[in-house]
């Protein structure tokens, strides 16, 4: 395959992989290139499960597609909880903290109400107006259009956005680990972001629930081994033990027993 013909194939994937799917129309203005020559480009990308061809677009396979913001803010409801409550007892009042999108962060977001004088600086709408309740509370929004149903904004701009501050606490979750500790997303602009979270913040925590690990998911970024904390409800599977074990003291388990 030519470099040329092996690059314009990442750009389709890492395009579909950031919208979810795109139209074969779309995609050959995007790319300056004939329909016929994107169809035969989508041919052979489809012989695999990541991605698939339907109705005209070209579209994430199912295993690759993300769970609906409200199904997943429903699940493991308790575990989501205990692991709020784990995170707001390394925050207290009166500090400046980066809260991602997801639900398990706004389950921090949830037990953070009970601080004050929090400065907020978050693309997840939602963990927003659970702390606009306290008005002690400074809160930062990006600019953009909301993702829905997330009620969350991303973009170009939140990745500017976050880099233009400074916090003592990064919060943030993550869609799936994989089995060398690599940390997944559905999309890369959610990659980039939790990394630029976790750079300008003085300490980051990873909060998750044990049914994301092993959980596949297409674009990946740093390792879980680069986070300061990573509070999880209980140890997953038996096979990620080297993982875990080799975080140490930085490993909070928030089961309650």
């Amino acid at each position: 395959m030519s470099k040329k013909k092996h690059k314009r194939r990442d750009e389709i994937t890492s395009i579909v992989l950031e919208h979810g799917a795109v139209s074969v129309g779309a995609l050959a203005d995007k790319l300056d290139v004939s329909m016929q020559t994107i169809r035969r480009d989508i041919d052979k990308l489809c012989e695999g499960d990541k991605l698939n061809r339907r109705h005209g677009r070209i579209e994430l396979g199912a295993e690759y597609l993300n769970t609906p913001f409200d199904q997943r803010a429903g699940t493991n409801l308790a575990s989501k909880r205990d692991i709020g409550e784990a995170a707001a007892e390394l925050i207290p009042d009166g500090v400046t903290v980066f809260i991602s999108i997801g639900s398990t962060p706004l389950s921090v977001a949830r037990a953070l109400r009970r601080r004050k004088n929090l400065t907020v600086i978050t693309n997840n709408l939602s963990a927003a107006m659970v702390l606009s309740d306290e008005l002690s509370n400074r809160i930062i929004l990006p600019g953009g259009e909301i993702r829905l149903p997330d009620r969350d904004i991303l973009g170009d701009e939140v990745l500017d956005f976050f880099g233009r501050y400074r916090a003592e606490f990064g919060i943030f979750g993550v869609a799936g680990v994989a089995e060398d500790g690599s940390l997944l997303e559905f999309h890369t602009t959610e990659v980039q972001v939790r990394e630029r979270i976790r750079e300008n913040a003085q300490i980051s925590i990873l909060v998750t629930d044990c049914t994301k690990f092993g959980r596949i998911a297409p674009a990946f970024g740093e390792n879980i081994s680069n986070v300061d904390y990573v509070i999880l409800d209980r140890r997953p599977n038996v096979k990620f033990d080297h993982l875990l074990d080799g975080l140490g003291d930085r490993l909070l388990l928030a089961e309650r027993e």
